[in-house]
């Protein structure tokens, strides 16, 4: 008798584009490669196919991606697949829904011959200040970049009331 052994999969597959700190060589890329955080594997450079503002702002030097279509660079970035338990570890280190908010957006493979586009998810700052939009915006991430504002670890929450009161606008 032949026995056909059937699994199901707990863990779905999810394609996030990564764009400041958790890049390789980067100060949180551990968290992608951490086991206890879930699965995460590379699968290529990227870049939004639309144009983005990426800046560094608050005490600590954060990169954050606003959402202004239209505006700043075409991003690069890194695509990975992920499990459940991984997007659940980087929901919680990007503060989504709070700080962050993840949305799908289209990325252009740029190690592709074709111009191939998937479809992942991005962590954007949304409902931002306006005087944001005036900070040099970037098209390539690095913390120890030319901008000489390198990312600074916070030893409390990622986004503290201070931080979000300097980057996110209040709608009354």
């Amino acid at each position: 008798m032949f026995l056909r052994q059937t699994w199901t999969i707990n863990n779905m597959v999810h394609k996030v584009f990564v764009y400041g700190t958790l890049k390789r060589n980067e100060p949180n890329h551990g968290t992608m490669t951490n086991p206890e955080n879930g699965v995460a594997t590379f699968i290529a450079e990227g870049m939004t196919k639309e144009k983005y503002p990426l800046i560094i702002a608050t005490k600590y030097n954060v990169p954050f991606l606003l959402h202004s279509p239209g505006t700043g660079y075409n991003v690069k970035g890194e695509i990975y697949e992920v499990d459940d338990k991984m997007l659940s570890n980087l929901d919680i280190l990007e503060d989504h829904p709070n700080c962050y908010i993840r949305d799908k957006n289209d990325i252009v493979l740029t190690d592709s011959t074709h111009r191939t586009v998937m479809k992942c998810w991005v962590y954007f700052l949304k409902m931002f200040k306006p005087e944001l939009l005036s900070k040099p915006f970037l098209e390539d991430y690095k913390s120890e970049g030319d901008h000489g504002l390198r990312y600074c670890e916070s030893q409390d929450e990622y986004c503290t009331d201070e931080d979000m009161n300097e980057i996110i606008e209040n709608v009354n």
